[in-house]
């Protein structure tokens, strides 16, 4: 019997990228930087149960223009796969699954993220 000389499986070459599965994939490198976020967290927590010099270190580090990306960029995050979590909350009762539903959650899931994370940003830099 003759083989086939092809592939068992198709490769990553012929995929077409969808919208939807840019935001899976995106979803667990949130999850991923999340956990990252939370060595940030211990580090400023760890900083203000050690004093006034230590807490000193991690406000400058804050205060710049880079650690301000950072926390702009984690919030995004945050809000981000909080959104796309409830999304898959959804999917897992059965709703959502016709295909421009699922593109539209994804579209309502980043204007969630944006609008949330501007707010948010917006209320921390009035006050």
């Amino acid at each position: 019997m003759a083989r086939a000389e092809r592939p068992l499986s198709p490769h990553v070459q012929i995929f077409r990228w969808y919208f939807t599965m840019a935001l899976s994939i995106a979803h667990r490198i949130s999850g991923v930087g999340l956990a990252i976020g939370l060595v940030l967290l211990t580090w400023w927590l760890t900083a203000l149960a050690r004093g006034p010099e230590a807490f000193a270190v991690v406000q400058a580090a804050t205060d710049h223009v880079l650690g301000g990306f950072v926390l702009f960029a984690y919030t995004f995050v945050m809000f981000y796969h909080l959104g796309n979590g409830i999304r898959h909350l959804a999917w897992d009762l059965g709703y959502g699954f016709e295909k421009d539903e699922t593109y539209r959650s994804g579209v309502a899931v980043l204007a969630f993220a944006a609008v949330a994370t501007l707010l948010v940003w917006i209320l921390l830099l009035a006050f």
